[in-house]
């Protein structure tokens, strides 16, 4: 009886726990998703992105952007950025109860409050309110505009709002042509302030009332130097200057196109209209001229039929000559389909190209409304995929690097990995790597700078290293809430593809028209799926670098601050070891380019393993100390020595009836009758197995009740009833995929026998197999001349064959091994070597500890059979006290397919804390998951966001920032040299959204993304091999395969409602 019995809760463990665990959703790094908005304020310097899901997030803190200075390098001058910490990511985040998309937003002048417009034509109102020292952002109000008893829904449709200086009053603009007044901040209408379509008819002209000049209100703007007019403009051409004291029309001008936009010169004087021809008129407002004809009209990319010129911008500047800066307009036939906003100044006109749908623009021009001229220095555009700032104050107008808001999909990310406390000379290389990349970009100072950042400095340099679709892999800053793209590596220069050609076809002349030129980062299209990476390990002590790509590409690189023309030594490495019967049915090799490549400062290539089969790269792991990469697929794995340029070994694991591992992943060739089969066979034994556990009714419960009775005799109250295990059903040696190498690991430990420990490499497969290699590995002064040495010492075969996703080793003390050279730079203790070590492999279904060298089963912890849960993801994170600096605790991280995190102590395998973190049916982003070692993790969100949390309670990185309208702000424009930017203010850090042990986070409002893909708890799997069967089919593999790798695409988005108070993006 009391083996299933547990003993209870240790107090002392319990404030042990509380002192080291804590789950917190910190940040949302990356671009928006869907982004359906964009509001702008001049007076506070804050930016509002809103998105289709509700979502509004606000970008508002004084930007510490990294310092510039040019050095001369070889020749070539380089502008390397500075150590210092960029602007923070997202300081303020709201979400709509409705979750409707957000199709206007608008700041109410000069003050910490801006006004949404949703598509149910729901108007809200949030305020930034200063509580505790940091800002919150709060809903206040909201409303709905109601028409008379019996109008149509159009007559309140609103399509323009107007903030009125008078911060007392909005102007909003309908369907009907109506312009209604409400009142601020009880959004209460005023119905006799009104302006209806009849009003304004009635001081028209005889002439202009015969034509039918109204329909919807497609402008309203005040003027800029007189509260009390406002423009209104019509979609059928008619555009009104309306006195608001006399009720009136003041001026009125008529355009025979339907007009689209109208912008008013800075003193009043000119208004100039765009059009649904692609034209554009200049009107003079002058009481001389009653009715005025346009003073100039134009069509920019005329004569042949053009698009509609959707908004445009009349700036004037102390030199003179204005700037005139329109969306749209391109020639209709043979440009028509791209998306382009058009600057034209001083004789210089560029059409700037956008690879996705520009969402709207605006123009950063002087402030002061008392000033002369408008002076812009900034144009800032949201396009669907990205933010692109151009400056427009130097020549040429260069685009400006991003601090924040980063483009994270450029291309589709295909795996991630993250290196925590890497070393300064590595980091300072790595951004003088990137500054070289960055000469395109302008000096400007981030011009959106309002606000005031109080978020501690971070405390160590971290990397986010993220493979993508087109062959790249980018390096990401991760220390703080900023994500700063650092350094950007291709891959694309080893190999012979189509992309030169491609560029060359796609190059423009300087004299061809449209002056067309591409900018921002988005490229969705890749030149050859295979470029695609899949694995990444780098190595932050020696700088090697490991990646392997889609075709069975494993490349080895090393960091180089020179630029450098070298020949890439090519090695095959046969996994089928000429074994017959196997035919790959899949996808070619890359061809490896021959004779010398240059390549950029930076980590460069100077050895390519080609596997064969060309499969997917399944597994990788790299060893710098030793010059070892071992690399695996779904056929077996191999080991090679990037010192001597050659193979040590490779073991092929294919089961000789897996034939679906050689038809490859862009291989449409299926074996749908083995896969029906095999379906049918587990759907009979599940069915089977159900109808064995299911206890009898009443005869169930009364053991149950039997059981807890003596229980309670005996006095055991302080213990609890252990959960009955489920029955797990082993899975067969012939199932599909069972050599897939899920993962590889280096270890120096006993393996032969207990008096002496040796170089070791581990391997684990998709079907519960585990070999271990005994490696022999010159000293460094022989390592050139004697080759390195490997032997087969174990296998080991789980009881039920569930996928190996994880190895490790523990030292005498239960601690695991220490990274490779992380000892010889004194960043951690030498391990113990002379008590017994325990190897620890985790399955999708328990842990389980061996001794060594017996390999001898010591503990485990069933984690399918006790919870029905997988194991998706683990990692080794190291848990600081909060209380005590010097202590901590090693444990392993554990997420689960059903979205759970759990941390499990070592060696003792016990459950310390248990939080939901991603939702089940967010396959995508369990599959995107990745842990730091202290701690901490990333998820995609979706397919541009990455969500930062963390479990540790000496660990938060998250927003904290104080936006105050009371405090006079500087108004001057950006400059375009060197600054050091505001003072950085310390503060402590405020835990959102955290889960604490031992206090069970019950069901509530909660804000994230959620990625609902329906149809992928099957396709997920099989689409990340580029397989594409039935519903239904083979749901094993998508079991075993949905975690693995793959692109995280096919995303849509769904957010959970919360409440209206929000704190930095979290409800309260």
């Amino acid at each position: 009886m009391r083996r299933f019995l547990r003993t209870g809760h240790d107090p002392s463990r319990e404030r042990l726990k509380r002192d080291l665990f804590q789950f917190n959703k910190t940040v949302e790094h990356g671009f928006p998703h869907q982004p359906s908005a964009l509001g702008y304020s001049p007076s506070l310097h804050i930016l509002a992105i809103g998105t289709r899901s509700g979502a509004i997030k606000l970008y508002p803190f004084q930007c510490l952007l990294p310092q510039r200075e040019a050095k001369w390098v070889t020749g070539i001058q380089v502008t390397p950025v500075s150590l210092g910490y960029g602007a923070p990511g997202v300081e303020f985040m709201g979400l709509h109860r409705e979750n409707n998309a957000v199709m206007q937003i608008h700041f109410l002048p000069g003050q910490c409050q801006l006004v949404t417009l949703l598509d149910d034509n729901s108007l809200h109102l949030w305020s930034l309110k200063v509580k505790g020292g940091v800002s919150e952002l709060q809903e206040e109000e909201s409303f709905t505009l109601r028409g008379a008893p019996g109008a149509a829904p159009s007559a309140t449709q609103i399509t323009e709002i107007l903030p009125h200086s008078s911060r007392e009053l909005l102007y909003l603009g309908t369907e009907s042509g109506s312009v209604f007044v409400v009142q601020l901040p009880g959004f209460r209408t005023l119905d006799d302030r009104t302006i209806s379509s009849e009003a304004v008819l009635q001081w028209l002209p005889e002439e202009a009332r015969h034509r039918r000049v109204f329909e919807m209100v497609e402008a309203l703007q005040e003027h800029p130097r007189d509260p009390n007019q406002i423009l209104i403009g019509y979609s059928r051409g008619l555009v009104v200057i309306w006195d608001l004291q006399g009720n009136r029309v003041l001026y009125h001008f008529l355009s025979s196109q339907q007009l689209e936009n109208v912008s008013w010169q800075r003193d009043g004087c000119l208004i100039v209209t765009c059009h649904s021809d692609g034209s554009h008129c200049q009107w003079p407002v002058s009481s001389d001229i009653q009715n005025p004809d346009p003073l100039r009209s134009s069509i920019p990319y005329g004569p042949f039929p053009c698009k509609a010129i959707t908004k445009i911008f009349w700036l004037t500047t102390r030199q003179g000559l204005p700037f005139t800066i329109f969306q749209g307009g391109m020639p209709r036939a043979s440009y028509g389909d791209r998306h382009c906003i058009s600057v034209v100044h001083n004789g210089q006109q560029t059409a700037f190209d956008f690879t996705s749908r520009v969402i709207d623009f605006i123009v950063l021009t002087e402030a002061d409304p008392t000033a002369a001229f408008d002076d812009p220095y900034a144009l800032v555009v949201l396009a669907e995929e990205e933010l692109v700032v151009i400056d427009l104050q130097r020549a040429g107008w260069p685009p400006v690097q991003l601090p924040y808001l980063a483009s994270l999909h450029c291309s589709a990310i295909t795996c991630s990995h993250h290196v925590s406390n890497i070393p300064l000379k590595l980091w300072e290389r790595v951004i003088a790597a990137g500054s070289r990349q960055n000469l395109h970009f302008s000096t400007m100072e981030w011009p959106i700078d309002g606000g005031t950042n109080l978020a501690p400095p971070p405390p160590q340099r971290d990397l986010l290293l993220t493979g993508h679709e087109d062959g790249t892999v980018r390096f990401w800053d991760a220390s703080g809430v900023c994500l700063r793209l650092l350094y950007k590596l291709s891959t694309v220069r080893v190999f012979l593809t189509d992309t030169d050609l491609n560029e060359n076809l796609s190059t423009q002349g300087e004299d061809e028209w449209p002056p067309l030129r591409k900018v921002g980062s988005f490229d969705p299209y890749s030149d050859d799926p295979r470029l695609g990476i899949q694995k990444i390990f780098l190595c932050k002590y020696s700088g090697y670098l490991a990646v392997a790509g889609t075709a069975g590409q494993v490349l080895v690189l090393e960091l180089n601050d020179e630029a450098a023309e070298h020949a890439v030594e090519y090695v095959e490495a046969d996994l089928l070891q000429d074994q017959e019967g196997y035919r790959w049915k899949g996808h070619e090799r890359l061809a490896a380019r021959p004779g010398p490549v240059s390549f950029e400062p930076g980590f460069q290539p100077f050895v390519l393993v080609q596997c064969q089969p060309p499969a997917v790269v399944t597994s990788l792991a790299l060893h710098s100390e030793w010059r070892l990469v071992a690399f695996g697929t779904s056929h077996g794995f191999g080991l090679f020595d990037h010192q001597q340029r050659r193979q040590v070994f490779v073991k092929c694991t294919l089961h000789p009836s897996d034939q679906l591992a050689l038809e490859g992943p862009l291989s449409r060739v299926k074996s749908l009758k083995k896969s029906l089969r095999q379906s049918f066979r587990r759907m009979r034994r599940s069915r089977v197995s159900s109808h064995k556990r299911r206890p009898g009714g009443p005869t169930g419960e009364a053991q149950a009740q039997a059981v807890s009775t003596k229980a309670d005799r005996t006095g055991l109250q302080n213990m609890e009833l252990a959960p009955v295990q489920r029955k797990i059903e082993a899975r067969s040696a012939e199932d599909s995929f069972t050599g897939f190498v899920r993962t590889l690991y280096f270890a120096d430990t006993y393996l032969r026998d207990s008096s002496r420990h040796c170089p070791s490499l581990w391997a684990g497969t998709n079907g519960g197999t585990v070999y271990a290699f005994s490696l022999r590995v010159p000293p460094a002064e022989r390592r050139m001349d004697e080759p390195v040495r490997a032997e087969q010492a174990k296998e080991i075969q789980l009881m039920h064959r569930a996928p190996v996703v994880g190895i490790l080793v523990l030292d005498g003390h239960g601690v695991p091994l220490p990274e490779p050279l992380e000892v010889a730079h004194d960043l951690s203790k030498s391990p113990d070597m002379q008590g017994s070590h325990q190897l620890l492999v985790v399955s999708e279904e328990q842990f389980k500890v061996f001794t060594l060298p017996k390999v001898s089963a010591k503990l485990k912890l069933k984690l399918t059979a006790l919870e029905g849960s997988r194991v998706r993801r683990v990692g080794v994170a190291h848990f600081g006290s909060c209380r005590a600096e010097d202590y901590g605790e090693h444990h392993l991280a554990v997420l689960t397919n059903l979205g759970d995190i759990q941390v499990v102590s070592m060696p003792l395998l016990k459950p310390q804390v248990r939080y939901s973190c991603i939702r089940k049916e967010d396959i995508s982003g369990i599959a995107s998951c990745v842990f730091t070692k202290y701690g901490q993790g990333f998820y995609l969100i979706s397919p541009s966001e990455f969500e930062r949390f963390s479990l540790s309670t000496k660990w938060l990185v998250e927003p904290r920032c104080l936006v105050d309208s009371t405090k006079t702000k500087n108004h001057s424009r950006p400059s375009n040299g060197n600054s050091t930017g505001p003072k950085r203010t310390s503060g402590q850090v405020r835990n959102s959204r955290s889960q604490s042990d031992g206090e069970e986070k019950k069901p509530g409002p909660v804000m994230e993304h959620a990625l609902l893909n329906d149809e992928c708890e099957l396709g997920w799997g099989l689409a990340s091999l580029g397989l594409s069967y039935p519903a239904g089919v083979l749901k094993e593999i998508q079991s075993t395969l949905e975690g693995d790798q793959g692109n995280h695409g096919n995303w849509r988005s769904h957010r959970v409602a919360v409440g209206c108070s929000l704190s930095n993006g979290e409800a309260e």
